[in-house]
């Protein structure tokens, strides 16, 4: 499908809103972040909760790629984030991308496994973040949705493959604690993961799904597996 010949999904409002400059989202690039509406989570720490419950956006991909037109040479990359990004048709999107000379870089929460797999085998895709949000005893209660099986299947298929992907958890003390975690780190192992592992620290809001506060708690981290780099942010 040509972009250009698609005039629904070039004037479709689905990018929230656009971040025009980021030298912390893609690592060693200078980025936009494209934020695009909807998700298929519930997660309680979400402070993007404007953007989850969210149909439309301010933007459509017409109006983004007039911005990026007035980047080239100035941006490296594109982060396309949400929200859930792999909701809307990205292929399409990506090409146009990419025509302009951008690296790409997905935040996604992996529960669209077919599109991933596809982008990645089209070469549209630079970078992954992949959100491993809970384990599987405590995802369906953290997420409020049930698509452990389908982030499970993006995980495995990254890590077979050459693809350049982060995998990172949110911590909120009250929903993970310690022995969750570790039980993250001791599936990624089995699964044969050997990249850096990122943890996040809760970031306190004035709103977000859960209605959570800051955590009394604190993570004891020496009671972590050290079996994985990890590397907090």
């Amino acid at each position: 499908m040509n972009i250009n010949n698609d005039c629904s999904l070039l004037n479709k409002k689905i990018v929230y809103d656009l971040t025009p400059f980021s030298h912390l989202d893609f690592p060693n690039h200078l980025s936009c972040i494209v934020w695009m509406v909807s998700c298929n989570m519930r997660c309680d720490y979400c402070y993007n909760k404007d953007i989850v419950f969210s149909k439309e956006g301010k933007f459509s991909f017409d109006e983004v790629f007039s911005f990026l037109k007035k980047r080239v040479g100035l941006l490296d990359a594109v982060v396309l984030s949400g929200g859930e990004a792999t909701l809307h048709k990205l292929v399409p999107i990506c090409k146009e991308i990419k025509k302009l000379g951008f690296k790409i870089k997905l935040d996604t929460n992996g529960t669209n496994p077919n599109q991933i797999k596809e982008l990645i085998e089209l070469n549209l895709l630079d970078y992954i973040a992949l959100d491993y949000k809970a384990p599987q005893s405590k995802f369906q209660e953290i997420t409020h949705s049930n698509q452990f099986d389908l982030f499970s299947k993006s995980l495995n298929f990254l890590i077979e493959s050459d693809m350049e992907f982060e995998v990172r958890t949110t911590v909120h003390n009250d929903l993970l604690n310690e022995n969750d975690i570790n039980t993250i780190i001791g599936d990624l192992l089995k699964r044969g993961y050997n990249k850096n592992y990122y943890l996040q620290e809760y970031l306190n809001t004035d709103k977000n799904i859960g209605n959570i506060t800051q955590s009394s708690k604190h993570c004891d981290k020496t009671l972590l597996i050290d079996s994985i780099n990890i590397i907090w942010r």
